[in-house]
């Protein structure tokens, strides 16, 4: 398998209320190969949700890079960074976001048409897509007429439209019963490899973190095996 996305010392501070510096990511390496999911377990506060962020192109580190197919994310400006995100990472979060007024067929698509396919590739795509998560027969459902789980399987779809290198999701399943999060987790454990990406999931649920193929944990800044899963070592 080839790799897709490289850390590489990482590290992140923040300005306290005091004036003094909060470091909160101390020089983390990771790397994650095509189909393979990686699950990021850790504390309140240790910093998974900034390190998804410097992943996923949405903040910027103070030192170290983040590499996607061996593009460094530092050398590109504003527009290259979000031509990456658009066609390249995919973002799944604790909340849908689906868009209300816009069935699940037309959310799907929309990254799609964005991109600048013709409105019939996309529904054709968008529609293979939602089989794939189990929602054929409720493309023409509006958001506020799927189940919460439902909601979450159509922001996976939607996430995986492009084709991205990288999915990244942070409490994909945060915020469903019991229920709907063992099938968005079953739903988790073969995307990758279906789908041929890399997966990269922020979680506190062990059932989740459970069916991935490493599970790292963040603290004190820096990756490591979660010693119960008996995950590899991942650290600077």
């Amino acid at each position: 398998m080839s790799v897709v996305l490289e850390a590489r010392e990482l590290r992140k501070n923040y300005r306290g209320g005091d004036g003094g510096t909060i470091e909160v990511l101390r020089g983390l390496s990771l790397a994650v190969s095509t189909g393979e999911f990686v699950a990021v377990t850790g504390e309140s506060g240790s910093g998974k949700s900034t390190l998804l962020h410097l992943l996923g192109a949405l903040d910027h580190p103070t030192g170290g890079e983040v590499l996607l197919d061996g593009v460094s994310y530092a050398g590109l400006d504003a527009t290259g960074l979000a031509a990456l995100r658009n066609r390249k990472l995919g973002f799944v979060f604790q909340f849908h976001h689906l868009l209300r007024d816009f069935t699940a067929l037309e959310n799907v698509a929309m990254p799609l048409l964005i991109a600048g396919q013709s409105p019939a590739e996309a529904r054709e795509r968008a529609g293979t897509l939602l089989a794939q998560v189990g929602l054929a027969e409720r493309r023409s459902h509006l958001p506020a007429q799927l189940s919460g789980g439902e909601q979450q399987r159509a922001a996976v779809a939607r996430a995986l439209a492009t084709g991205p290198a990288l999915l990244l999701a942070d409490e994909p399943s945060g915020n469903l019963d019991e229920r709907n999060a063992e099938q968005l987790h079953r739903l988790f454990s073969g995307l990758a490899r279906e789908f041929r990406t890399a997966v990269v999931v922020v979680t506190h649920n062990r059932a989740l973190a459970g069916g991935a193929d490493r599970v790292l944990h963040l603290s004190e800044g820096l990756l490591a095996p979660a010693a119960d899963f008996g995950a590899e070592v991942v650290r600077s």
